[in-house]
């Protein structure tokens, strides 16, 4: 989007009026590519029926299925792989593509970008790839071996990012608790926090990282995350299970038990941290014995957000080859069960919170009705955790991108109900307005 900005073209999300279709696809799971797929088949509907001359593909689909692309959908014009994104402009003119980069692509602080994002809030990639061999995953495939961005690069975006009024930065790539092994930097990901956090900006600032690999979760990362206040208690560790014996078979490693010695080195660490993690189940060789150790470590563990995914079988991983398939109605219990005792969490973890009063991001009146607004508390992360409903104020407006106190008055499975109070500079300045009700009555949209 940056580079075909930068290059002149007018970007429009209705296919209707656009002259060149562009389709950026995924293709890590089945359900992501039949997404992918459909998309291109409409997209190509619009070509024959509308004003557009030609349709690009991108993204991880072309880096597994280029050719039948090219064979079996006639309409695509012109397709780009994941290192081939300088080339987006030139595809879009009709220009013939150029030969595939030596080098992997690796986006740095010049290139033309444009927040896809709300305005207060942007993920910021600080490496692309990855080494693990877990069994399950064809991101290497798709991404190639892990590489970091250079600091300098990762701190010169962060700062513009913050100049430009953002409020929260989201650091992500396929593995940000290697950042920097490649670039000779021990502990990496806390040399680069520390530095984040340490930026200029005026009024709070958010940090917060995705995906840390459990043995990448160092003694000293955990104590600068704990040292800094613009870097929120919140960390995001895919266990995919407990189980040592399916563990081995995913090429993961661990066990319950280790598991949970490091999360209670995590909540000792950084106090009133809030964990995520993510679980497979019906991978090859899950016995109901091996699930029913997944459910006592999720209720051991006590996650305040946890996401439950059914193994999916794609041909090019390497658990494709193994034996003991557990068949789809297993898995679709197993996964039904699994969130269903998450769900009694979570819900604990949110009525623990009634009556305090915590600082909360603002993202707008809540999609949901217009009676509402929507705001998140640092240990929720966009789009995959739940959110605070805001139905009482004190004080001004709310204004979206804003950082307010919100105390919590009632809490759902995984959302909560809040009331927003003045701003801590708008407290000291005049003495407590008199409560002004958005909402009366409870309503139908804050159930979950």
């Amino acid at each position: 989007m940056g580079r075909l900005a930068a290059g002149g073209h007018q970007l429009t999300p209705r296919p209707e009026e656009a002259d060149v279709l562009v389709v950026n696809t995924c293709a890590f799971i089945e359900p992501a590519r039949r997404e992918s797929v459909d998309a291109i088949l409409e997209m190509a509907r619009y070509k024959q029926a509308g004003r557009a001359r030609r349709l690009i593909v991108s993204g991880c689909l072309v880096e597994r299925y280029g050719e039948q692309i090219r064979r079996e959908i006639p309409a695509v014009d012109a397709i780009l792989g994941t290192d081939q994104i300088e080339q987006i402009a030139a595809a879009c003119q009709g220009r013939p593509a150029g030969p595939r980069p030596p080098a992997p692509y690796l986006y740095d602080e010049r290139t033309p970008r444009l927040l896809a994002t709300p305005p207060h809030y942007a993920y910021l990639k600080i490496a692309e790839g990855c080494d693990h061999p877990c069994s399950f995953c064809i991101i290497p495939q798709l991404r190639g071996r892990f590489r970091s961005r250079r600091p300098e690069s990762v701190l010169a975006e962060a700062a513009a990012l913050f100049a430009q009024g953002v409020r929260e930065i989201i650091l992500v790539g396929q593995d940000t608790t290697s950042y920097g092994e490649d670039l000779g930097l021990r502990d990496g990901l806390a040399w680069l926090l520390e530095r984040l956090a340490a930026l200029p900006a005026e009024g709070p600032r958010w940090i917060r990282f995705l995906y840390a690999y459990p043995n990448r979760l160092s003694r000293r990362l955990l104590e600068v995350m704990a040292a800094h206040p613009r870097l929120v208690p919140y960390l995001d560790v895919p266990f995919q299970h407990a189980s040592p014996s399916v563990l081995k078979r995913m090429k993961r490693g661990g066990s319950a038990e280790g598991f949970l010695r490091l999360i209670e080195r995590i909540r000792r660490t950084i106090p009133g941290v809030a964990l995520r993690s993510s679980f497979i189940v019906g991978f090859p060789g899950e016995t109901e014995r091996d699930f029913e150790e997944l459910c006592r470590f999720l209720e051991a563990a006590r996650f305040q957000h946890a996401g439950v995914f059914a193994y999916s079988d794609e041909e090019t991983a390497p658990s494709y080859s193994l034996g003991g398939k557990v068949d789809r109605r297993t898995i679709y219990n197993r996964r039904r069960r699994l969130m269903a005792l998450q769900r009694r969490i979570s819900r604990a973890h949110n009525r623990a919170l009634l009556g305090r009063r915590l600082p909360a991001l603002i993202e707008g009146p809540s999609p949901e009705t217009e009676w509402l607004w929507q705001a998140r508390l640092p240990t929720q992360a966009p789009e995959i955790d739940g959110v605070c409903l805001i139905n009482d104020l004190e004080g001004a407006p709310p204004r979206a991108g804003e950082i307010r106190p919100v105390e919590i008055t009632a809490a759902h499975d995984y959302d909560l109900i809040g009331r927003l109070l003045p701003a801590e500079e708008d407290a000291r300045r005049a003495p407590a307005a008199a409560p002004f009700r958005i909402l009366a009555a409870q309503t139908a949209a804050s159930e979950p």
